[in-house]
């Protein structure tokens, strides 16, 4: 029986939904939530990224502004502008929009993001609370997403084994982090490129969480009958005969994926669509901290 295809855009709706509610309530006390990201340069799909972050924020009741700077920024310029955000009390979300020009170093941006603000989930100290389990910790928005869609469809994690495909810092080592919580309780394999017999880990695998960065990577071959296959990957890849000039792919083969699965996300329409949700997810819960 083909896999179940998770509704990432239905689940995104209703955390959008929940989020708008949520700030109409502090509106109510006199706190609008805010969130401004910092776009450097003109890289085309960050602009575009950006663009949504903006047009999410203003749906929600919240308010959303993007600052914009030339590609030719400075790192103390860039940090200047950080400073004023972190002291401004309106703005209660702060994000720097990735990559950054290679004059600028990143972590040097992100550790000066204050915490309470780091919406993004990616300064040291939340990485730290999201590994402890910390309540107050503000996840990385993709990998939060996925849980996210997981716990939607009711998805049982406890002793299951979860393998993740990938360890980078935004997706791969949160997603573990994540899984190993009390409440989830997974048991989990993180995989990478120096991983020996891959396959071997994902034929045991109940829950594949694939994030490698490679198009198609995961065929239906590799994977255990009823696992639950949650595609992080967004891969461009020309294509002209498409309209773009290029198709969007996940790290799964879908067709041979989703005959084997019980549970699959697809791409796009899958997680993707949770972490623009899950941001403003985050930025309304920094702003009701002002009320703490």
């Amino acid at each position: 029986m083909p896999a179940e295809i998770i509704d990432g855009a239905a689940v995104a709706a209703k955390v959008r939904a929940e989020v708008a509610r949520d700030a109409a309530a502090l509106a109510t006390r006199g706190i609008i939530p805010g969130l401004t990201v910092v776009l450097v340069g003109d890289d085309g799909a960050s602009a575009v990224y950006v663009k949504a972050k903006e047009k999410a924020c203003h749906e929600a009741g919240m308010h959303g502004e993007t600052i914009r700077m030339p590609a030719s920024t400075t790192q103390a310029e860039l940090l200047a502008v950080v400073d004023g955000l972190n002291a401004d009390p309106k703005i209660h979300g702060i994000l720097v929009q990735m990559p950054l020009p290679k004059q600028i170093d990143p972590q040097a941006i992100i550790r000066r993001i204050a915490p309470h603000k780091d919406v993004d989930g990616f300064h040291p100290v939340n990485v730290g609370k999201v590994l402890i389990g910390d309540s107050d910790a503000f996840a990385p928005c993709t990998p939060w997403g996925a849980l996210v869609l997981m716990q939607a469809y009711n998805v049982s994690t406890a002793g299951k084994e979860c393998v993740i495909l990938g360890r980078s810092n935004i997706v791969g080592k949160p997603m573990a982090s994540l899984m190993v919580q009390p409440g989830v309780d997974a048991t989990v394999t993180v995989c990478h490129s120096r991983t020996k017999d891959l396959v071997s880990h994902l034929r045991r695998a109940d829950i594949v969480v694939a994030a490698i960065g490679k198009a198609e990577f995961v065929t239906g071959d590799m994977l255990k009958p009823g696992a639950v296959v949650i595609d992080v990957g967004i891969n461009r890849v020309d294509d002209a005969t498409a309209k773009a000039g290029y198709k969007l792919y996940g790290d799964v083969h879908f067709p041979s994926a989703s005959e084997v699965a019980s549970l699959i996300t697809p791409v796009p329409g899958g997680v993707g669509r949770m972490t623009i949700a899950m941001l403003m997810k985050n930025t309304v819960r920094a702003a009701s901290m002002v009320l703490a």
